[in-house]
């Protein structure tokens, strides 16, 4: 029996984590649950896995969430703020943490997680994009286990099981990232100069969030990747690629230096990685729908870096080494994503500012965590004042 935080418990990626530990009652126990303002999924969830604590964003909201579950019974002790992220990620009792937090808040608990040698499940993107080479220094350091739950890093860490999680650069040739290209990857510049919001949001296999969508649009999601890849294993930016794959069959895949491609595979359903990283270095059964190889065709598409500009920037910073470039990278594409979707910008501006934020920008690579907190503040700051 495992004892398990789920940081970002009522997202996506924490329901399909709990969905995993309903089908498995002896294998995990819910050690404590965190959400940032949705108590009322927070509170059915405590009611269904009672955990030993539940941490919200704020003193109001714990006062909330404490009267609904004293009226059930519940057990469970509701904390609230940063440092009780921080304390329910790093309590002895804990074995393993998933890391599921969106954006630069997830940061600092999944850190102070990881100085604790902890088995740290990683869903969020900024913890690697905005301070890789803070967090793997750490992971070596003081022995803690990072396991990737993105589909497409969690591919590749399985197609580099033999490996134990590093690729041997005398091996393998190449990493390649899949992407499905998102709605627009047949559409001209011309044609994607009056994209609405909707237009942007609406994925052809995906059903995802509106800030996650327009990043699949442009492409972004997959920019972010290339980073978080870039970290995870070790290997040169020249030798990781993108390769547009519309059906989202094939996750990722890694080309050896004798020839042969090792792909994993699976329909689209995130539970398959997470349930690996869970597990492993076992596997376990996982309710998902079959892969039936006879119901569609897999096709394959180079990407068109003149359309997709986040991925031509992410290569350049990465050849630089420019680290602190990554942090204004992403910073910039989230305020931006929503100045889009409120109406402000226009849907190419979005990149065509972020080349202005690192053109504007002078930042030195990070010393810690909370430098790349500061660098992310500063440019959102920076790209406000574009179209305040």
């Amino acid at each position: 029996m495992k004892n398990i935080t789920i940081l970002g418990a009522t997202g996506s990626i924490g329901q399909n984590t709990l969905s995993i530990i309903a089908d498995n009652p002896y294998d995990f126990s819910v050690y404590a649950l965190s959400a940032h303002t949705q108590i009322d999924r927070l509170f059915t969830q405590c009611l269904q896995f009672s955990p030993k604590y539940a941490v919200v964003a704020n003193k109001d909201l714990a006062a909330q969430l404490t009267t609904k579950l004293k009226a059930q019974n519940s057990t469970t002790t509701v904390l609230y703020g940063q440092k009780a992220l921080i304390d329910i990620a790093c309590d002895d009792a804990v074995d393993m943490v998933m890391a599921a937090i969106v954006g630069i808040a997830g940061l600092t608990p999944t850190y102070e997680a990881i100085k604790k040698g902890k088995k740290i499940l990683l869903a969020n993107k900024e913890s690697l994009v905005t301070a890789g080479h803070l967090f793997m220094a750490a992971v070596e350091k003081y022995n803690a286990l990072l396991l990737p739950v993105d589909s497409e890093h969690n591919a590749i860490f399985q197609c580099l099981s033999s490996f134990n999680k590093k690729a041997d650069k005398g091996a393998v040739e190449k990493i390649i990232l899949t992407a499905s290209g998102g709605p627009f990857r047949q559409k001209t510049l011309a044609e994607l100069q009056h994209v609405t919001p909707d237009e942007a949001c609406a994925h052809p296999n995906w059903s995802m969030g509106r800030k996650i969508s327009v990043d699949s649009s442009t492409m972004m999601n997959k920019a972010l990747e290339v980073i978080e890849a870039y970290w995870l294993f070790g290997m040169p930016i020249e030798n990781i690629e993108v390769l547009i794959h519309p059906q989202s069959i094939v996750h990722s895949m890694v080309k050896y230096c004798d020839g042969s491609f090792i792909a994993q595979m699976g329909t689209p359903d995130m539970k398959t990685p997470i349930g690996y990283a869970m597990y492993y270095p076992k596997r376990h059964f996982i309710d998902v729908p079959n892969l039936d190889f006879t119901q569609k065709a897999l096709t394959f598409e180079q990407v068109d870096l003149s359309r997709f500009g986040a991925l031509k920037i992410v290569f350049t910073l990465l050849k630089n080494k420019d680290y602190a470039g990554n942090i204004v990278f992403n910073a910039a594409n989230e305020v931006l994503v929503e100045a889009f979707l409120s109406g402000q910008i226009k849907y190419l501006e979005i990149i065509d500012y972020i080349e202005k934020a690192l053109s504007k920008a002078n930042f030195n690579a990070p010393g810690d965590i909370d430098e790349v907190i500061a660098i992310d503040q500063q440019t959102r700051l920076l790209v406000n004042d574009f179209f305040a």
